[in-house]
């Protein structure tokens, strides 16, 4: 009886064994019947009570908030271990939770929140309510995050992309929330969009030429030009990726969905008015603030910069580089010399604050001063000569030597002569000085034809015969006699008749001072004197004919000469 007995309870602690061991694995619900240091002892109903570490029923990054009494899901990871006690766990608890939770939504497609709390290779993890999951580096935001310290700790709503229970593996994206969430956005704020529209962006990129802002699921185009009504050269200057803005939507396209944004439409423009601000003629202290080949633009004000160009720089200084004259930033006197309000454009002039060397040559030295200076340069037309105020004067090849070809006359100087010469004249509105040096001495034409007249009958002699007439010799000055001119009977219009070294007298028809010649004529000399014997020995009443006048006239010139 006994025996039997014995055999009933084995039988029956066997069977309760057995039921309690087959809850290992499973989720029950307990009570927390004592909190002891970093441990809470868990009731579940079985003949001893779990112990389940206080950690394990905070969230990522909280504190635990437990109290006896409280009712928790654990899990039975062993029915007892070898103090006798059950071993639980709240954390597989919450992860079967989750899991099965997280299983529903990902076939629902839907989102999931979670937390995350660490960095692994490749991404970051995730805590799902107790499951932990991978969120890739690329999946973390619509564009690359340099610092993903301010989304740690901090709840964020995540997309499932792929799981698997028997691996443990949950991959989860908070990119493709975002980007849902960016094309409702997008949607909403490019139907209600119009040009005038002021809104609030943030700096997505930055490039040469502008940046780009992000509107809200949307971007638009801030070109450089319209980043401020002042000079900016790069973007950068001005901006920083992340910043936040305040744009104005400038030109809106609905059809390619392009939009321009400016944010110095914002901003009072200082180009009104600016024809009363800065009148012509009137000096002002400007920046240089860039620096091309054709000159130097400077700032008057924020936003209203003048160009000086390089003929406006120097009254001295030509055909150099604006650079080698101004600097960068540079703080510099200007005059106004031209306002064009509606193409934004206003004319400076660095030389006009400085002194004209040009006036100040033209009062020191008027024309007929005789000067001294270095030759700086020799050209094919002429010298030119280092004056005061560092300006040039130029001796032209005519003007280098009396009676001597230009050409010929250039040999006789070198570079860095120092040399005399004669201001011919100033023009200072074209800034040029004209220079002799043969004026220095007196014009040996003048002296040989002082005493000369035009229609004079002169002694020539013949210094050389050419076909179209004779070069002739007047008391020093050259003379010629064309052809035509030889004789008054066309037959003996011949140069051959003469000969170099021949004397002949002539009428002076011309005295030619740019040429420096004389223009003579046999044939005119002959007329008057044909002329004037009509006049002394014959007349229309008398019946005399022109050989008897003619004869009569050598007659009375032969008696002359004896």
């Amino acid at each position: 009886m006994a025996d039997a007995a014995f055999e009933s309870f084995e039988a029956l602690l066997e069977e309760s064994l057995s039921a309690e061991s087959g809850l290992e694995g499973q989720v029950l619900r307990g009570t927390i019947v004592a909190v002891d240091g970093d441990f809470a002892l868990v009731d579940v109903g079985l003949k001893s009570e779990g112990r389940v570490n206080i950690k394990e029923f905070a969230r990522t990054g909280d504190e635990a908030e437990l109290r006896v009494g409280d009712e928790v899901e654990v899990f039975v990871e062993r029915y007892e271990d070898r103090d006798g006690q059950i071993v639980l766990s709240r954390d597989k608890a919450r992860r079967e939770e989750a899991w099965n939770d997280l299983e529903k939504a990902s076939n629902e497609g839907a989102r999931v929140e979670g937390v995350i709390f660490g960095r692994v290779k490749g991404g970051f993890t995730v805590d799902l309510n107790g499951a932990v999951a991978f969120l890739p580096g690329s999946q973390v935001d619509i564009r690359p995050v340099r610092d993903i310290t301010p989304l740690m700790g901090q709840p964020q709503t995540f997309q499932i992309l792929k799981m698997d229970r028997a691996r443990g593996n949950i991959v989860v994206s908070r990119r493709a929330v975002l980007e849902e969430s960016r094309a409702e956005e997008r949607a909403k704020l490019m139907a209600g969009l119009k040009e005038g529209m002021v809104l609030d962006g943030v700096v997505k990129n930055i490039t040469d030429y502008g940046a780009f802002v992000d509107l809200g699921g949307v971007d638009g185009l801030l070109h450089v030009t319209d980043i401020s009504w002042k000079r900016v050269n790069h973007p950068s200057e001005a901006l920083t990726i992340g910043q936040t803005v305040k744009v104005q939507v400038i030109r809106f396209n609905p059809e390619t969905q392009r939009i321009s944004l400016g944010m110095k439409q914002l901003e009072a423009d200082p180009w009104e008015g600016v024809a009363a601000k800065y009148p012509v003629g009137t000096k002002f202290a400007g920046r240089v603030t860039n620096i091309t080949d054709y000159g130097a633009f400077v700032e008057l004000e924020p936003g209203v910069e003048g160009l000086v160009h390089v003929s406006e720089m120097s009254w001295t200084k030509k055909n150099i580089h604006p650079g080698k004259i101004v600097s960068t930033s540079q703080e510099v006197e200007v005059m106004v010399l031209d306002v064009d309000p509606e193409k934004r454009r206003i004319s400076l002039g660095l030389k006009q604050c400085m002194g004209n060397p040009w006036d100040d040559f033209s009062d020191k030295f008027p024309p007929g001063t005789i000067v001294e200076g270095e030759i700086k340069n020799i050209t094919e037309f002429g010298l030119f000569i280092g004056l005061h105020g560092e300006i040039d004067g130029m001796v032209h090849l005519s003007d280098l030597a009396w009676g001597v070809a230009g050409e010929e006359a250039v040999k006789e100087y070198s570079r860095g002569d120092v040399v005399k010469a004669k201001v011919l004249d100033v023009d200072v509105e074209k800034e040029r000085i004209s220079l002799g040096i043969k004026q220095l001495g007196e014009d040996p034409f003048e002296q040989a034809t002082s005493g000369l007249r035009k229609g004079s009958i002169v002694t020539c002699t013949i210094t050389l015969v050419q076909e179209n007439g004779v070069e002739v010799e007047v008391d020093g000055a050259t003379g010629f006699i064309c052809k035509s001119d030889l004789s008054r009977d066309r037959g003996d219009q011949r140069a051959e008749r003469f000969a170099v070294g021949e004397k002949i007298d002539a009428k002076i028809t011309q005295i030619d001072p740019k040429t420096r010649k004389l223009s003579l004529s046999i044939k005119a000399r002959e007329i008057d004197e044909e002329k004037q014997a009509m006049a002394e020995y014959g007349s229309t009443d008398s019946g005399a004919s022109l050989g008897d006048i003619l004869g009569a006239a050598l007659k009375q010139a032969q008696k002359d000469k004896e």
